[in-house]
């Protein structure tokens, strides 16, 4: 298991929801979740070591979000 961070422009209960399906569709997520009151509104995602970072990224733009991997 490893943990994938990503700074992101999801900022509310809406845009979580909007994501939602695409990231539950990512075959190898174990847990994500999205802290709005960072400023940098950071995604961590909890998944089996297949899961790539593109793999996040490309999910969140094609429902119009944007993410960066972070360290």
């Amino acid at each position: 298991m490893e943990t994938l961070k990503f700074k992101t422009n999801i900022n509310c209960g809406g845009c979580i929801a909007t994501v939602t399906p695409a990231l539950d569709a990512l075959k190898y997520i174990q847990q994500w979740e999205v802290d709005t009151a960072n400023p940098d509104k950071i995604l961590t995602v909890k998944a089996e070591n297949n899961l790539t970072a593109v793999q996040v990224i490309d999910a969140l733009k094609q429902k119009g979000y944007n993410a960066i991997a972070i360290a």
